[in-house]
């Protein structure tokens, strides 16, 4: 999908293109990639990039043309392996031309529109542009940082009253979830570094810049706390699993050891030999009780260790 936005004064959406707008491509169609590397003549390569899903985040120069690859949080279906992960977004600029570029449609970019038209100011240039989107980034990751941690409290509640194997895979995928955030916020601190050198930026930008500094690190130590409690979550759940495999089979061991005796009592008094019990009357009754006596002292014996 291709939107043209007019970013000076407000951002409107236009009908065409025109000099200083900023072209949004969205889940980009042979046609929509056809009119950017012939209409506008982008090195070709530069789609390719950004569809790459495990793309870094990078700055690239070729021929006037700036390729800006940033790292943006996106959900994917609530039972895939990962429900929260990243994506690549591009940022192309040349001159007077602006683009976006993402292989998927996602929430972030769509409130990124619509509060920039309600804030009513648009833009000042390209580069005030490409840091309110890494800014926008920037709150997107406490967002969905927000929502992991309320899913982390939830399988914890529910692990409290019954460790359910569904609640332990769902913690599982919410750390893996995690390893990207933290990967990908790194690596956008990383590039934002970058493009202070590489962008003309004034005055206005640096405080920007600033406001994007605070966001990202408050999203990576953000996200550095909650891998550490997922953590120390998983190994206190391991243990208690463990814990209680232990009390099972310490039980079922007790059990077995106290079945054993009459087992062998039973064995001994069954066996075909002369015992001085196999003719009388009251033989059963005496190897019955011995059995059942036995059997009581190794349960007293047992219980009193608290091994049952």
């Amino acid at each position: 999908m291709r939107t043209f936005w007019n970013i000076k004064g407000g951002l409107h959406s236009m009908e065409e293109w025109q000099s200083g707008c900023w072209i949004q491509i969205t889940c980009p169609t042979d046609e929509e990639a056809d009119y950017l590397e012939k209409t506008l003549g982008m090195p070709d390569y530069f789609l390719g990039d950004i569809a790459d899903t495990d793309e870094r985040a990078r700055y690239e120069y070729d021929d006037g043309w700036q390729l800006i690859i940033m790292r943006i949080p996106y959900v994917k279906e609530v039972r895939s392996r990962t429900p929260y992960t990243t994506i690549p977004l591009g940022i192309i600029m040349k001159d007077d031309i602006l683009i976006t570029v993402c292989h998927f449609e996602t929430n972030m970019m769509i409130d990124f529109v619509t509060f920039h038209q309600k804030r009513g100011t648009g833009f000042t240039d390209a580069v005030d542009f490409v840091f309110r989107v890494f800014l926008s980034s920037a709150v997107w990751y406490l967002k969905r940082l927000k929502q992991i941690n309320l899913l982390i409290d939830k399988s914890k509640r529910n692990l409290d009253h019954h460790i359910d194997n569904a609640d332990l895979i769902s913690l599982s995928r919410l750390q893996d979830s995690l390893t990207y955030f933290i990967t990908s916020i790194r690596g956008n601190e990383n590039l934002l570094s970058k493009l202070k050198f590489k962008l003309p930026v004034d005055d206005l930008d640096a405080d920007l810049i600033e406001d994007v500094n605070i966001e990202m690190t408050q999203a990576r130590e953000s996200a550095g706390i909650y891998t550490n409690i997922l953590e120390s979550t998983m190994d206190t759940y391991a243990n208690i699993i463990n814990n209680n495999m232990n009390g099972v089979m310490r039980v079922l061991t007790s059990i077995s050891i106290i079945l054993m005796f009459p087992t062998l009592i039973s064995s001994l008094f069954g066996m075909n030999l002369v015992n001085g019990m196999e003719s009388e009357t009251w033989g059963f009754p005496v190897a019955l009780i011995l059995s059942v006596v036995t059997t009581a002292v190794f349960w007293w014996y047992f219980h009193r260790k608290q091994w049952i």
